[in-house]
């Protein structure tokens, strides 16, 4: 069996991140990735984290890239829309990093965004699904199935799911909620360990749930 990393918010630390991918064991050919989303926002090296990750493609044959809240918000801004929201949020650091500025229209904010970084978030991955695990940003609105489950709910969720002893089908695997130490659960891990707040990065190895971190 093949083994699965997921690596949780980033948050533009791009020091933690080149360290966290130099001291995973995966096999590029055969062993999967998976972020969990948030890339950017409160680090400030938001646009660098992102060109990594897209350059990751050229080593790692198997490796996706999921949605986080900070991912939705940044792709609203560029659109007008909730815009306090996304400032209120840390997005102020990505936006110094693409020179965009608040009298910017949002044709002029989306122009100044690199095509293959607009072409990376508009493709993000609401969740990624393996015969064990279900991975995504935030966590599960307890009670709905998983078509039913707005991309809201699987950015922003917090305590209804962090709370919930459901079972999910599967093991859910997800970031957002920051913690001291990843949360291994019956039915869920989290791996969100603040990094941007000068704590760790985390990545988690499946089926093993060996931990790593930088």
């Amino acid at each position: 069996m093949n083994k699965i990393f997921a690596i949780g918010d980033i948050h533009g630390c791009l020091d933690k991140l080149e360290e966290l991918i130099g001291k995973i064991p995966a096999d590029p050919r055969k062993d999967r990735l998976v972020f969990l989303g948030d890339y950017i926002d409160r680090g400030t090296q938001s646009r660098e984290v992102v060109d990594y990750v897209i350059n990751l493609k050229h080593t790692y044959k198997n490796i996706f890239y999921l949605m986080g809240n900070h991912e939705l918000m940044f792709l609203n801004y560029l659109e007008g829309i909730d815009e306090e929201l996304y400032l209120a949020n840390g997005g102020r650091y990505t936006l110094v990093d693409y020179d965009i500025a608040g009298t910017d229209s949002p044709q002029e904010r989306k122009k100044k965004i690199p095509v293959k970084h607009l072409q990376f978030y508009q493709s993000l991955f609401p969740y990624y699904e393996t015969e064990n695990y279900l991975f995504v940003h935030a966590g599960l609105m307890p009670g709905l199935e998983l078509l039913k489950q707005k991309i809201d709910d699987l950015v922003w969720v917090r305590r209804e799911f962090i709370d919930s002893s459901d079972d999910f089908g599967k093991i859910v695997v997800f970031g957002h909620t920051r913690f001291s130490r990843p949360l291994i659960e019956k039915n869920k891990i989290g791996i969100d360990t603040g990094a941007v707040y000068g704590a760790q990065l985390t990545c988690i190895e499946l089926p093993a749930k060996i931990i790593y971190q930088a």
